[in-house]
């Protein structure tokens, strides 16, 4: 009974709330195909809920084909019980590597789910607008938890609470204050430590990283950690700078580089020097793309079509479990 305690201080309606919940409960074999539920007394007993309350829910049930009834009988699952999975995908923003992992959790997951995007763009308020519109429309919520760095754990936190646990799937960055959810994640500390470490040979070259980290980018900040603890291994020189002009091109600087329009514009300066690129002065891309293999640019990159396929496997086999997502570095002569 504890578990349900909560729904009455929900933004959604309790009718909802226990609707989503037998929808999960069905989804997961809780009731079986043929199986008779709970009748409406015991329902408003074990769920601490009305008796109108748990009407209704099952009226909803039976108009969205997930049981049928039988006079004098009761509620039973239907035996042919087809209804599609919905999930709700909310992303941090828009962006190729986005539209990698929706393709490919939309192929894996074929035409057992429906799939329907929203865009919190790092805002709290947004993600709560969010949650509120699509409550009680879905059976899964995987949900993208990067936020400003200005905002506190505190504004994000209670909002990401809403999404009750067994719907919850955080993906792409872990969420240490929300432990025992299931997710997708990357670990990026360890993981830019472990690709540049898996070549570190080819930076013996080389006497200082140069992070680029925009002053006003959402990227994660454990970033910065991974390379410092490379950087103090390799008694190699580190600094981070907002754009490529506050630390211009010269010799002995590997530069690694987060954003697109600041990965053009560092190629252009090191064209315009005198330095040779892979020689005097290296270049790491985040994230892999065909312009980027084109260009021969070494990249660090996780695998974002593993994660939407990780993310199906996950909702359609209903694991509760985490799952790192593979990361690695690919070298090319930029490095």
């Amino acid at each position: 009974m504890e578990q349900y305690t909560d729904w009455k201080i929900s933004s959604r309606s309790v009718v909802n709330q226990l609707l989503q919940t037998l929808i999960d409960e069905i989804q997961k074999g809780v009731y079986k195909p043929n199986e008779r539920l709970l009748s409406i007394n015991l329902a408003s007993r074990k769920y601490g809920v009305a008796r109108d309350t748990v009407e209704k829910a099952y009226s909803k049930l039976k108009a969205e084909g997930y049981i049928t009834s039988i006079a004098g009988k009761g509620y039973f699952v239907c035996s042919d019980n087809s209804k599609k999975i919905n999930i709700l995908l909310v992303f941090n923003k828009l962006s190729y590597y986005k539209k990698l992992i929706y393709d490919n959790l939309v192929q894996a997951v074929g035409n057992k789910a429906n799939v329907f995007i929203e865009i919190h763009h790092y805002d709290p308020a947004i993600l709560k607008d969010i949650l509120v519109r699509n409550a009680g429309q879905y059976h899964f919520c995987a949900l993208m938890p990067h936020f400003g760095h200005s905002l506190g754990e505190e504004d994000y936190l209670a909002v990401i609470k809403k999404v009750p646990m067994s719907q919850l799937i955080l993906l792409d960055k872990k969420v240490n204050q929300l432990p025992g959810h299931k997710g997708v994640y990357q670990n990026f500390d360890r993981d830019i430590y472990a690709a540049l470490s898996s070549a570190a040979d080819m930076f013996a070259k080389y006497k200082e990283i140069v992070l680029i980290f925009p002053e006003h980018s959402n990227h994660p900040t454990e970033v910065i950690e991974g390379i410092t603890l490379f950087c103090k291994e390799r008694q190699m020189g580190f600094s981070i700078a907002t754009n490529i002009s506050a630390m211009p091109p010269k010799k002995g600087i590997v530069y690694v580089i987060l954003t697109e329009s600041d990965l053009a514009q560092t190629v252009q300066l090191i064209r315009q020097s005198a330095y040779r690129l892979g020689e005097d002065v290296g270049i790491i891309s985040f994230n892999e793309t065909i312009f980027k293999e084109l260009l021969d640019i070494t990249v660090v990159t996780t695998d974002f079509r593993r994660m939407g396929q990780s993310l199906a496997e996950m909702i359609l086999q209903n694991h509760d479990t985490v799952v790192d997502n593979p990361f690695h570095m690919i070298v090319r002569s930029s490095l």
